[in-house]
C-alpha cells in the first residue's frame, strides 16, 4: 500500500505553502524554492527535485498551490518533455544540469526531429553527427521546429551510423542553441503566423557527455519523447491563465506566458473552433437548415467522443501508467473533429468563409480555421503514422511490408520519384 493519501499530501503541501509561498520572491526565485522542494514536480524521484508521488495525487498538490495563488513550474517550450525524457535516459550529470532550471524557466527548449527530406518517416532522418577528435560534429537541417528561435538548448536526433538499419544508427543529443555553426530562420505560414522554424547545422559541435545513453540508442530515446508529446497533445486547447495582480512575480509570469505562448495563438483555430459552430449558426439562421443542423450534431458527438479519449489517456496517466497507443488514439481523433470543422464552418458560412478583415465572419477567424485544420493532421506524426501505431499496438495486426528497415541505412534509396 502507498505510503501516500490524499490528506497527508495536503497536509504536507499546505504546510510547505504556509512556510514558504512569497508574494515579494521573483518569479525565477520563487520556482527555484519550488523546484528544491520537491512540490513542484512531485512525481520525479526524491533524488531529482520530485517527491516520489504517484502521479494520480498531483491534482491534490495543484489545488493547494491554486488555494493560495502560488506560481507553477514553467510549462514553455519543451521543457516538460525535456523533463520526462532526461528522467528517462539522462545521465546524473545531464539531470543535475538541466532538470531544475528546466522547471524554473530559465532554459528554453526545443524538439529537433522533423526533417524536410524524410516527412513523418522520422528513422529516416539523414542530420549527421560524426565523432571528429574528441567531439561530435553535427551537419544537417531540422523543420517544423517550434519555438526554435526562442529555445536555448535543443533535443537533437541525428545519424551517427549509415552502415546499419536505420532504426539502429540514430542518437540522440542535447545541443546548445547559441552556439556557431546554429542557424534559427521561421517559416511564414499560410495563416500568416510564423510559429514554426528551420533550423541549420554547420559543424556544430556537441561534447560527448551530452550524448544520451549510446551511441545508437536515439530511436528508443526519441520514441519516449514523441509518446509524451502526443499525450499531451490536447492541451494547447486549455486556456493558460495570467493572474491580474501588480505583484511582481505575477507581472513576470505573465510576461513569459505571453512571450512561450505567441507560437500557439492560433492552435484554437487548428483544432476547428467546434466551440463556435453553434453561435454561427445560429446567427447566419443556417440553426434551421436540417442538413446543417445534422452535420453540427455529428460533429459535436464526434468532438465529444474525442474529449473521452483524451480524459481516459489522462486517467491512465493519473494511475501511474507509462504513455502508450492511446496518444495515438487521441491524437487522429483530434485530426477527424477538425476536419468535420472544417467542413461545418463551410457549410455554414459559405463563400463567406474566405474572407478576412473586418467584414469578414468573426474577424476572420473562420477563415483562419479553414487555412489552420490542415495542420493537425501532420504535426507531431501524421494521420498515418498514427493508423500503423494503432493498427500493430492496439489491434495487434501484422506490421505493413518494409524494404527499409533491414539493410545499411546508406542502401536504402531516399528521396526518389
Amino acid at each position: 500500500m502507498s505510503e501516500f493519501t490524499a490528506e497527508s499530501v495536503r497536509a504536507d503541501v499546505r504546510a510547505w505553502l504556509d512556510d514558504s509561498w512569497d508574494l515579494d520572491l521573483g518569479l525565477f526565485e520563487w520556482r527555484d524554492r519550488l523546484a528544491c522542494s520537491g512540490w513542484g514536480s512531485p512525481a520525479w524521484p526524491k533524488a531529482w527535485f520530485g517527491r516520489d508521488l504517484p502521479v494520480g495525487l498531483i491534482p491534490v498538490v495543484d489545488q493547494e498551490l491554486k488555494r493560495v495563488g502560488a506560481v507553477g513550474t514553467a510549462k514553455k517550450g519543451a521543457a516538460i518533455l525535456t523533463g520526462a525524457t532526461l528522467q528517462a535516459h539522462g545521465t546524473d550529470m545531464l539531470r543535475e544540469k538541466y532538470l531544475r532550471r528546466s522547471l524554473t524557466g530559465e532554459d528554453t527548449w526545443c524538439q529537433l526531429f522533423s526533417e524536410p527530406g524524410s516527412g513523418s518517416d522520422l528513422a529516416g532522418a539523414t542530420t549527421r553527427a560524426e565523432f571528429k577528435g574528441n567531439k561530435w560534429v553535427i551537419n544537417g537541417q531540422k523543420v517544423w521546429t517550434t519555438s526554435a528561435h526562442l529555445a536555448d538548448y535543443g533535443l537533437l536526433l541525428a545519424r551517427t551510423d549509415w552502415d546499419v538499419p536505420k532504426h539502429k544508427g540514430l542518437s540522440f543529443f542535447i545541443l546548445n542553441m547559441h552556439q556557431p555553426g546554429v542557424e534559427v530562420v521561421p517559416l511564414r505560414q499560410m495563416n500568416g503566423h510564423a510559429s514554426f522554424n528551420q533550423v541549420f547545422f554547420t559543424d556544430a559541435e556537441i561534447e560527448p557527455e551530452y550524448m544520451l545513453e549510446e551511441e545508437g540508442a536515439g530511436w528508443k530515446i526519441a520514441t519516449t519523447t514523441l509518446m509524451h508529446e502526443r499525450r499531451g497533445a490536447d492541451s494547447m486547447k486549455r486556456n493558460v491563465k495570467v493572474t491580474e495582480s501588480p505583484k511582481r512575480i505575477y507581472q513576470e509570469e505573465a510576461e513569459e506566458i505571453a512571450v512561450a505562448m505567441a507560437p500557439y495563438t492560433w492552435y484554437a483555430q487548428r483544432a476547428g473552433r467546434v466551440d463556435l459552430v453553434l453561435q454561427r449558426a445560429r446567427e447566419t439562421g443556417k440553426i434551421n437548415d436540417p442538413v446543417v443542423r445534422q452535420e453540427v450534431a455529428k460533429l459535436i458527438t464526434l468532438a465529444r467522443c474525442a474529449d473521452w479519449t483524451a480524459q481516459r489517456a489522462r486517467v491512465a496517466q493519473a494511475q501511474g501508467h507509462e504513455p502508450g497507443p492511446e496518444g495515438s488514439i487521441g491524437k487522429l481523433a483530434n485530426s477527424d473533429v477538425a476536419r468535420a470543422a472544417n467542413r461545418v464552418h463551410t457549410m455554414i458560412s459559405g463563400a463567406d468563409s474566405m474572407l478576412t478583415g473586418d467584414d469578414s465572419p468573426m474577424d476572420g477567424v473562420i477563415a483562419e480555421v479553414l487555412i489552420s485544420t490542415p495542420a493537425i493532421s501532420i504535426a507531431g506524426g501524421t494521420d498515418e503514422i498514427q493508423k500503423n501505431i494503432i493498427s500493430e499496438r492496439v489491434l495487434k495486426m501484422p506490421k505493413e511490408h518494409r524494404i527499409d528497415t533491414d539493410r545499411p541505412f546508406r542502401d536504402v534509396p531516399r528521396n526518389v520519384v
